[in-house]
């Protein structure tokens, strides 16, 4: 492990402490990250990617991006952005997954379209060869998500999560759904990582409108989220992540 992945897993770990003693239901995320980035540290040093020192570099910068959400909520539930506000603001009686689906939600529509134009440079984007490469270790993120699906679910069930009759019987619908759900998703945050780039080029002001845009289609979806019935299906049907229109 890296000093940089290091350090993150100590911050998290310090803060899943403290949600745990609080009974805060942002455990259930924080958990489930966790053990992701412990997931996606062994798979650099397994030799998945093809630039194991920019992955770490993104892997640090987008937990980051919810980390500084997480401690603004703690300290003044206000003042995070709007799709952390709704994930946060969630009934603490919602089961775990919830929890975990909906800081899922949030931190990929909106922390990582983000994250990747911080640590892609408008030189690599004019770079189709880098660019390529870049493209292709964000995409190989999803192996190490997927082999997390059925240990998640695990997870969470030990956590409290109460499984009815059909809980069971789609678990298996349920685990694909959330294999295409993030294979399309990634999709998306690529497209808008792209409009997100052009609109830096254009300057403070024209990016600021961007990232904007960007938080209030993820604070809806979330909100959108929210709404009762069987989530992962129905967002197999309609789609996880959101879409900047061209500009």
């Amino acid at each position: 492990m890296t000093a940089p992945v290091e350090e993150l897993v100590g911050r998290m770990q310090e803060l899943l402490e403290q949600l745990e003693a609080d009974r805060d239901p942002g455990r259930f995320f924080l958990g489930t990250y966790l053990r992701t980035t412990r997931a996606v540290d062994a798979a650099i040093d397994g030799g998945l990617f093809e630039d194991p020192d920019w992955v770490t570099a993104w892997d640090v910068d987008f937990a980051g991006l919810y980390l500084d959400a997480l401690e603004a909520h703690r300290r003044d539930p206000a003042t995070p952005p709007a799709p952390w506000r709704a994930a946060f603001g969630t009934d603490p009686a919602t089961r775990p997954e919830g929890h975990v689906l909906l800081g899922m939600n949030a931190h990929i529509n909106y922390d990582l379209p983000q994250s990747l134009v911080r640590v892609v440079p408008p030189a690599e984007f004019a770079d189709p060869a880098v660019l390529a490469s870049r493209r292709r270790d964000h995409e190989r993120i999803d192996a190490v998500l997927a082999a997390r699906v059925t240990a998640e679910d695990r997870e969470l069930a030990a956590a409290g999560s109460r499984r009815t009759a059909l809980d069971r019987l789609l678990g298996g619908a349920n685990r694909a759904a959330a294999r295409a759900l993030l294979r399309e998703s990634r999709r998306r945050v690529w497209g808008n990582t792209e409009q997100l780039h052009r609109a830096r080029l254009q300057g403070p002001d024209a990016y600021a409108r961007r990232v904007a845009q960007l938080e209030a289609a993820a604070a809806a979806r979330v909100a959108d989220l929210r709404r009762p019935g069987p989530v992962l299906l129905r967002l197999a049907v309609f789609g996880f992540g959101v879409r900047l229109p061209p500009a």
